[in-house]
């Protein structure tokens, strides 16, 4: 049976949100200590809403810490309620610390260009020749395939699956909490006490007592806020428009053997699709910035022009754009050609959706986990059963269409092509692109 290994003295990190992070175990401390970890500091748990909320630039090593925590009192208020066994509890803690090991520079819009999945690196680091690897085999042998099952939501434990992943766990609990503090709203406090308190251990997953239902609710209604509030703002969108054209246009310059004046060193194992663990782990933020202000140098006006909006946030402007507006896409790509703006960079529609909550039905092709209410009786009962404010969202996805494309360019041409672009956009001719146009309201 594996043994307790604990400091000689507990670490502590202080903490914006839970005011202290406390580390007492061992493995934990050096798996905090290792080079894949510490990495997490260079990379931004918001990607690109700081361009929105200028205090958003806390990391992905600031949650990770935050999810652990959160992990830690969890499973202190298991204690009595069930029983887990050292290795178990150590493979909780684990989990919530490194379930983001594997986020790449600025995160999704990265992933969407070269088609990687953050969950896939975090496995691969998890089973690779790592720091981290050999932490956790130093724990058990196969200690590091048990986390990696843990992070794919393949392992047989479902109640250590549903602490990490689920749809109340404690990541989702950290960064709701974390992301409203940085970026100074409101939207994502929730009582995280209360529903510490009412959250019960079962075998098959987390439940939750009734009477704490309206915590639950309250945690939910957080979430459908935060998702549509901050992290899908219109403004943090048009960077990720912009930062995804860039990566776009490097590939396109790339494979057509354009000759860099800073050749993309760093990036060329991704620009080749011939990437290593070594290689995905020697890139994060800075790396992705030295790039961008090499790069506003370059001949090439679209990748010059690209990485100046993104380093001096000169962003794109946006209309509403719904599904019987695709038709008009063929003439404003036809109009952007004709004026000289190359569509494939200049003109995007976005699309975001959001499922805020909902339980399994036969036939999905993704099984959730839904929240489960312990009534008085002990009977279990789905949340949307009981209460009125989540039944109403239940099941229902929200989705949003923006056309986003550069007013400075369309304004600067001449006036009868600038009018007819601007018209097909629905874009009234007063409005400009100044920077007044890009706040958080």
């Amino acid at each position: 049976m594996l043994k307790p290994l604990l400091l000689e003295e507990e670490k502590v990190f202080k903490d914006p949100v839970h005011r202290y992070v406390h580390v007492r175990d061992q493995y934990i401390w050096d798996l905090i200590n290792s080079a894949e970890f510490q990495r997490l500091r260079r990379i931004k748990q918001l990607g690109t809403s700081f361009f929105t909320f200028h205090g958003g630039e806390h990391s992905r090593f600031n949650h990770s810490l935050g999810v652990y925590e959160l992990m830690r009192r969890i499973l202190d208020t298991f204690e009595g309620r069930i029983h887990l066994t050292y290795e178990e509890k150590l493979l909780c803690l684990c989990a919530a610390l490194l379930h983001d090991v594997g986020h790449g520079p600025f995160s999704h819009s990265f992933e969407k260009v070269f088609r990687y999945h953050h969950e896939d690196w975090t496995r691969a680091i998890l089973l690779g020749d790592t720091q981290i690897n050999r932490i956790l085999r130093r724990i058990d042998e196969d200690f590091p395939k048990k986390l990696a099952e843990v992070i794919a939501k393949t392992y047989d434990n479902k109640l250590i699956v549903s602490l990490i992943s689920s749809q109340l766990d404690a990541d989702r609990m950290d960064y709701l909490l974390r992301d409203a503090y940085y970026t100074g709203v409101n939207y994502g406090n929730f009582e995280i006490e209360r529903i510490l308190r009412v959250m019960r251990p079962q075998e098959d997953g987390i439940v939750f007592k009734f009477s704490g239902m309206h915590a639950v609710e309250d945690y939910i209604m957080s979430r459908y806020q935060m998702y549509w509030q901050v992290y899908f703002h219109p403004v943090t969108r048009s960077g990720e428009v912009v930062l995804r054209k860039i990566f776009q246009r490097a590939k396109v310059l790339f494979e057509q053997g354009y000759a860099f004046h800073q050749e993309p060193l760093m990036l060329l194992p991704f620009l080749q699709d011939k990437v290593e663990l070594a290689d995905y782990l020697a890139l994060d933020e800075s790396v992705i910035l030295f790039y961008m202000q090499m790069w506003r140098k370059e001949k090439d006006p679209i990748l010059k022009d690209l990485c100046a909006r993104f380093l001096d946030r000169n962003l794109y402007k946006y209309v509403e754009f719904n599904s019987r507006d695709f038709h008009l896409l063929p003439e404003l790509k036809e109009l952007f050609e004709k004026a000289g703006i190359d569509p494939a960079y200049y003109l995007e529609v976005d699309t975001t959706s959001d499922l805020p909550y909902d339980f399994y039905r036969a036939g999905d092709e993704e099984e959730r986990i839904p929240i489960m209410l312990q009534m008085p009786s002990g009977d279990l009962v789905e949340l949307s059963t009981k209460s009125e404010i989540v039944q109403a969202i239940s099941g229902k996805r929200r989705f949003d269409y923006k056309l986003y494309f550069p007013m400075d360019k369309v304004m600067a041409l001449p006036g009868d092509l600038s009018q007819k672009i601007r018209e097909r956009l629905g874009v009234m001719e007063n409005v400009g692109a100044s920077r007044q146009d890009y706040s958080p309201d």
